[in-house]
């Protein structure tokens, strides 16, 4: 706890108009404010949001230009919101000729160190809007659970995917076993603070996600492996077993999307392919580079031939530091943020990679 709260100063040190925004803890005696859920009945858009404890709702009708506010950054309206429902996602997911790459991982609704780590890396301002101009922020999975604050993560990231784009840049939300058990009603780890969510909604936590939800549709059109130049991005790791099974990114990518992510895979009967993708050796899951003994160098060299890449970036497992493997050809980049430590971001610049860290030093990798 007094780490937690020494943590919390240096935050609002670095940015004391957030004070308000993200405090680390929440007891069940404070008042609760959680949202937007926006959900999508017929032509009719539903918003409900937690203000002191209390349920309120509103209904956009088609037309409505009247602005929700999502993020600290962005209000939307009904055209804003229906586009979700509307754009189709990409399986293929590879970019070329990137000059600049940010990556963090397993934030887990630690909200202001995420913050902080973006603006002492140059990502965004301080008035929290975008500034990496035509770079590439790739959020390598893990928004839910454990922390208090995930919705607040979730529609940041929301928010900032439409300033980078407008920049010429990108932001990739790669998904996580995190975001994959939320969506299948795995709750073991969400803060109590969602308990008292559900209980004032009278809503599944997991439906607050449902398709038919904006952030729930939105978070089922993401990838779960993204190529950007000779980097490989994916939050648990490649498994030798699965490049056994000979599947590209673009197939991996559409079986998570149309059969695993949001479904249940287990009561259709045994699907013995989409049961291992979703298991310990499959993207979301796999340790083993930091686990398995056995796990050589002439092992990775052949899931990096396969793939024709160079390097695999992952999260997942959690390092005290940024863990490099094999001269940088594996970098897990999960440094604790999820336990309130200061964590890292990894910066690629110009064929380099760096540490980056809350001082905004950047170390060479």
């Amino acid at each position: 706890m007094k780490r937690q709260l020494v943590f919390l100063v240096i935050c609002l040190m670095i940015n004391p108009g957030l004070s308000a925004a993200f405090p680390s803890e929440r007891r069940d005696s404070l008042p609760v404010n959680d949202g937007p859920y926006i959900s999508l009945l017929n032509d009719t858009l539903k918003v409900i949001w937690i203000e002191n404890s209390l349920l309120r709702e509103k209904y956009l009708l088609p037309g409505d230009r009247s602005g929700i506010k999502i993020s600290q950054i962005q209000s939307a309206d009904y055209e804003d919101f229906m586009k979700v429902f509307s754009e189709k996602p990409d399986y293929r997911q590879s970019f070329k000729r990137v000059d600049s790459i940010a990556v963090i991982t397993d934030v887990h609704g630690q909200y202001g160190i995420f913050l902080n780590q973006l603006m002492a890396n140059g990502i965004i301002d301080k008035s929290l809007n975008w500034k990496f101009g035509r770079g590439h922020l790739v959020y390598l999975g893990d928004a839910f659970d454990r922390g208090d604050m995930v919705t607040e993560v979730l529609w940041y990231l929301f928010s900032l995917e439409k300033q980078a784009a407008k920049a010429g840049g990108m932001v990739h939300f790669i998904l996580g076993n995190h975001e994959l058990m939320i969506l299948d009603e795995d709750l073991r780890f969400i803060n109590p603070k969602y308990k008292n969510v559900e209980a004032i909604t009278g809503i599944n936590y997991t439906d607050l996600f449902s398709e038919n939800s904006v952030l729930g549709k939105w978070l089922r059109s993401k990838p779960v492996m993204v190529s950007i130049n000779n980097i490989l991005f994916v939050h648990g790791g490649i498994s030798p077993e699965l490049v056994h099974r000979n599947m590209n990114i673009r197939q991996i990518n559409q079986v998570f999307s149309d059969s695993i992510v949001g479904k249940d895979i287990w009561s259709a009967g045994e699907n013995e392919e989409l049961i291992f993708l979703a298991g310990d050796e499959g993207p979301l899951w796999y340790r083993g580079y930091f686990t398995d003994s056995t796990f050589t160098e002439s092992s990775l060299d052949s899931i990096l031939l396969f793939y024709d890449k160079a390097h695999i970036v992952v999260g997942h497992s959690t390092h005290k530091d940024i863990k490099s493997l094999f001269n940088n050809k594996i970098l897990g980049i999960d440094a604790g943020i999820s336990y309130s430590q200061p964590g890292a971001m990894l910066i690629y610049r110009e064929g380099c990679f760096y540490k980056g860290s809350l001082s905004g030093k950047r170390d060479k990798l």
